[in-house]
């Protein structure tokens, strides 16, 4: 997992190859009625996994803003005018506290993230003390903290870390458009770290940022041909936000966002396909269809980093009115 695969290569590799899926074959997948599609997508999803259970998530920005990266969906970058301000490091107590309330609420993993570049030493060694405090509270952890130095993955998985995020956002040919401070290879190097270190791999990508189904099949290409592919795959919906470059994009057709949701489910049958940002854009139905296609995780609470998120509350509800329970 050292390096993105030849984009030409997925697209027209014969069934022979070493390559689970082809572009072109997830292409097919994505192009298929509907019906056909949730269908193979559920028969997939119950050789691996309980069809009524959804594992609850948390996510935490334990330092905001200030970000030095330019991509183009983030209102966290101090490159945009989008009244999200640099802040500090929260203190070990606010992140224990806010670990035992998502404990309390029915998380069973904690995600703790950084608007860094990639965090110095300094930066990262109180890090290190927040991993170990939440896994002590008998919670996952999770962390996305950018770009990952030689050693810094040992350590964070010395402290007790379970999965660390780090998405390709998009398709090797579209990423381009999207982020200019950071090479897709930057992101398959620290993606190898990860690994080496033995934590578990949370990557996935955004979708509605003006890629097209090409882009989309070719981002699930590239994470479908890791070896191993990632044990958690979240899917995205962009959230626009008022001074990003990708502020008024057409928004995504639910219907394509769920046919995203299936092509993963389908290409990775194991991982845990996370149901990510933009559900605040999605009703009811739209997320029980996603969940029908194959997602078995979500984020829970009221705010995924410094956007909205629905509310707790809501997402009990939901879970409730279509018989799914927390894992």
């Amino acid at each position: 997992m050292n390096a993105p695969l030849d984009s030409q290569a997925l697209a027209t590799a014969p069934a022979a190859a070493t390559l689970r899926w082809t572009v072109e074959q997830i292409e097919e997948l994505l192009a298929l009625p509907l019906p056909e599609l949730l269908f193979r997508a559920q028969t997939v999803h119950r050789e691996h996994h309980d069809p009524t259970k959804v594992q609850l998530s948390t996510l935490l920005s334990i330092k905001t803003g200030g970000c030095p990266e330019d991509c183009a969906y983030c209102p966290q970058s101090r490159r945009f005018t989008t009244g999200v301000e640099d802040q500090p490091l929260m203190a070990l107590d606010q992140v224990v506290e806010a670990a035992k309330a998502a404990k309390a609420a029915g998380a069973s993993r904690f995600c703790m993230g950084a608007a860094w570049r990639g965090p110095k030493q300094r930066e990262l060694e109180p890090v290190l003390d927040m991993v170990k405090a939440v896994k002590s509270l008998g919670l996952e952890t999770c962390a996305t903290l950018g770009l990952l130095k030689d050693g810094q993955a040992e350590q964070l998985a010395d402290a007790g870390l379970d999965y660390y995020n780090h998405n390709l956002d998009t398709s090797p040919e579209f990423y381009g458009d999207i982020i200019h401070t950071r090479e897709y290879q930057d992101r398959f190097d620290t993606l190898g770290r990860v690994r080496d270190a033995g934590l578990h791999v949370c990557c996935g990508g955004i979708v509605g940022m003006g890629e097209d189904t090409h882009d989309r099949a070719g981002l699930l290409a590239q994470l479908a041909n890791m070896e191993p592919y990632p044990e958690s795959v979240p899917i995205n919906s962009l959230v626009q936000v008022e001074g990003t470059p990708l502020h008024g994009q057409e928004k995504v057709d639910i219907l394509d966002f769920v046919r995203m949701i299936a092509a993963a489910r389908i290409t990775m049958p194991k991982a845990f396909v996370r149901l990510s940002a933009g559900r605040t854009q999605m009703t009811d139905e739209g997320q029980a269809l996603c969940f029908l296609a194959g997602a078995n995780s979500i984020f829970y609470g009221d705010k995924l980093l410094t956007t909205g998120n629905p509310e707790a509350d809501r997402d009990r509800a939901l879970l409730d009115r279509i018989g799914m329970q927390p894992l």
